[in-house]
């Protein structure tokens, strides 16, 4: 996609030499800082405060931070060890282990001397095919868009989309999942609004979503999280599409904290409510969302204090709170399939149901598990 008119990638391999740089999220959208990782330390750091997040882009960057391990060491001890210190960075989005399950298969049946390399090349591959999916992702997403756009009546203004945190390209390589649908509406000369909710604590929705769409020129409006039923009631919006963290074989989708009360607020006015998501996204092994997937616990100081640009142009953090105040922090909540109209992968749009995702299953030639 595009920052300043210029097309990049969220992370991108760095010519002539085998480490990456990650555009860092979290001093976006007042500086676009580019940062090199080249080792599993800095991989680590990079995931655990979030530099780089979205479940897709992990997922890739994780694998980056393996070849760092093997590259120093490629002992049989190392492919254990750096497989769980990476495992522990993030523990709800599940394209974590899909990226790291993907690396180790390949590089456990080779010889230590030639385990870098294949995790070099694994690690590319990883990257390049989340970009092909996110775009097949836009694709089918597009066809709904299209749908509610022709029933729209005539002249009453651009299809209305909803949608939560950020996931957009900035969450995966390139293109993004929730908001590929909408570029690509955007680029066949849709005419689209989006409302972009905050999503608080760490403001992804006002620092990132609204800055990628800025740089696309998509039309779009900040709101605070709380008003996303006030908007469905008096029939502002017309869809929502958001993406997930993790997809259980029956339909579950975990996505940031925020996401379950907007599906119950499409349900209650009758809005199409969608999960964009990669097929890596689901866990084929878990059925119960609200009782297996872990949700992340993260430090009250997000709740508590709030970071911004100061009069002077410096990043600043202020307390908001009485000090001492205490603060829960969960990374996510758990939206129920039955609340989902359907989930939109690369392969197609399927029911969020034990049904669907048997399609999906077959489709892909696998056994659920």
């Amino acid at each position: 996609m595009k920052i300043q008119g210029t097309p990049r990638r969220s992370i991108e391999i760095i010519p002539g030499q085998r480490t990456v740089r990650i555009l860092d999220q979290t001093v976006l959208p007042h500086e676009i800082e580019w940062r090199e990782l080249a080792t599993l330390e800095a991989v680590v750091e990079a995931i655990k405060v979030m530099r780089v997040r979205g479940a897709p882009l992990i997922g890739a960057t994780a694998a980056y931070g393996y070849f760092f391990a093997l590259r120093d060491d490629s002992s049989d001890a190392t492919v254990g060890r750096a497989y769980d210190q990476l495992l522990a960075t993030r523990p709800t989005a599940v394209n974590l282990r899909w990226a790291l399950d993907r690396v180790r298969r390949v590089v456990t049946s080779l010889a230590p001397a030639d385990r870098a390399a294949a995790a070099w090349a694994e690690a590319g591959a990883i990257g390049e095919a989340d970009v092909r999916t996110n775009h097949a992702i836009g694709a089918h997403g597009l066809e709904l868009v299209r749908a509610v756009a022709h029933r729209k009546a005539p002249g009453s203004g651009p299809l209305q989309i909803m949608t939560h945190c950020n996931a957009g390209w900035l969450g995966c390589v390139d293109w993004g999942t929730a908001i590929a649908p909408i570029y690509q509406a955007y680029e066949a000369g849709i005419d689209v609004h989006v409302w972009v909710s905050e999503t608080r604590p760490r403001g992804q929705g006002a620092s990132l979503t609204a800055w990628e769409l800025g740089q696309h020129s998509v039309p779009h409006t900040l709101v605070v999280d709380n008003e996303a039923g006030h908007l469905a009631q008096r029939g502002l919006v017309d869809l929502m599409i958001v993406g997930a963290d993790r997809v259980t074989a029956s339909g579950d989708a975990a996505n940031k904290i925020g996401t379950y009360l907007k599906a119950l607020a499409a349900r209650a006015h009758g809005l199409p409510f969608y999960v964009a998501l990669p097929v890596s996204t689901i866990d084929w092994t878990i059925t119960d969302g609200i009782r297996d997937i872990p949700i992340e616990q993260r430090s009250d100081r997000e709740v508590t204090h709030v970071i911004g640009l100061a009069a002077d142009g410096r990043r600043q953090e202020v307390l908001i709170t009485p000090a001492g105040t205490s603060a829960r922090n969960d990374g996510f909540d758990v939206t129920p399939g039955g609340l989902i109209t359907g989930l939109i992968t690369e392969h197609g749009v399927f029911p969020a149901s034990t049904e669907g995702l048997s399609l999906l299953a077959a489709m892909l030639g696998r056994a659920k598990s």
